[in-house]
């Protein structure tokens, strides 16, 4: 979930569609790998739980090139080098990311513990401890081997990761860049982490709790931003493009892995569509649309207690018959969306305004207007 930007302007229609379709496959995805509601309702849809247990995880790509694009429009819109304020920056990322992510937590705990009453299932989490809940804090559990909370939980620590590690770079480039502009410093250096990821962190699984595993996805992302710039020369953008596709395509060739295929096309369509204005809309649907995009982040951490509880009630006080466990899948799914909803408007907004007067505005850029709009 690319949570924390505020890309809800109308020519930013296509994040808050990827947003709202990705979250949806997430929460079907969860449904389908874990509770006994979905083991019990395979035989009327045995087709479609499979794809969705195989293929749905995949949705987690659309988030990590959506979070490149939308950093770098956030933190540095032309590809310079420079940050100012790096402390601040992370710190406004965590203070967005990790309030609502604990309360989620919190609510995935009571949900295991009310599960646990109903049913046994190894989807429930044993009682968290302190060191555990304290890890997740400071969204460590996945570095320290602690098991999550909840599903997906580790997507918000490499989501922090990755953001951090995008905000060290522009931080520490521009200080060696000093006064100069430089201009292809960023989109070398993104291009050279983006590479080493593709060709060597991302082929090994012991990798997976630290953001070069998944920066490759993440660097697409951030060059599909800065090549999309309407000002920019074609020859400049033609090599933005060469310096991120061609590396990645010959990670491709050496190992196929349909979660980098996956970024790979979702950062082209960004590029050829992110800051466009998409037809229809202005209609109804598309606002509805939107209005999933933006809670997206809340359905995301709420989901998975709420499909737990579902599960448990369904297994417990309804027949194992598989029409009725399937109207139960449905239930839990129309319930995350009911429950990201109030999530939203209860605890993600609320504890954001409550942070914002706390955290400064980070200062991006030295000296940003004499800057040349190149490469």
């Amino acid at each position: 979930m690319t949570v924390g930007v505020k890309d809800a302007r109308p020519q930013f229609g296509l994040i808050n569609l990827l947003k709202a379709a990705a979250a949806q496959l997430i929460v079907l995805h969860h449904l389908a790998l874990y509770g006994p509601m979905s083991d019990y309702a395979r035989p009327i849809m045995p087709a479609l739980l499979d794809w969705l247990e195989d293929w749905g995880r995949l949705a987690v790509q659309v988030f990590l090139v959506m979070g490149g694009f939308l950093a770098a429009k956030s933190l540095s819109p032309k590809g310079f080098a420079g940050l100012s304020t790096p402390l601040q920056t992370i710190w406004k990322r965590y203070a967005k990311l990790v309030p609502p992510f604990l309360v989620a937590m919190m609510l995935a705990v009571a949900a295991s513990a009310l599960a646990r009453t109903w049913m046994n299932h190894d989807s429930i989490s044993p009682p968290a401890s302190l060191d555990q809940m304290l890890a997740h804090a400071f969204l460590l559990h996945g570095v320290l081997g602690y098991e999550s909370l909840s599903a997906g939980a580790w997507y918000v620590a490499i989501d922090f990761q990755l953001y951090a590690m995008f905000a060290a770079m522009l931080w520490l480039l521009g200080r060696l860049a000093g006064s100069e502009t430089r201009p292809w410093l960023m989109p070398v250096a993104i291009a050279l982490c983006a590479s080493a990821s593709v060709l060597y962190f991302n082929l090994d699984g012991d990798w997976d709790v630290w953001a070069p595993y998944f920066f490759g996805s993440y660097g697409l992302g951030i060059v599909a931003w800065w090549a999309s710039e309407r000002t920019r020369p074609t020859h400049n953008v033609l090599l933005l493009l060469a310096m991120i596709l061609l590396p990645t395509l010959l990670a491709l060739v050496i190992e196929f892995r349909e979660r980098i295929a996956l970024a790979v096309a979702v950062a082209v369509v960004l590029y050829l569509f992110g800051r466009a204005r998409l037809p229809l809309q202005s209609s109804r649907v598309f606002k509805s649309i939107n209005g999933l995009g933006r809670i997206s982040y809340s359905i995301f951490l709420v989901h998975f207690p709420v499909c737990l509880v579902v599960n448990a009630a369904f297994v417990r006080f309804f027949p194992t018959d598989p029409y009725w466990q399937g109207a139960g899948v449905l239930v839990a799914w129309g319930a995350s969306l009911g429950a990201g909803a109030l999530f939203f408007h209860l605890v993600e907004a609320p504890l954001g305004r409550l942070w914002q007067p706390a955290v400064r505005q980070p200062q991006r850029y030295r000296n940003f207007a004499a800057l040349p709009t190149q490469m």
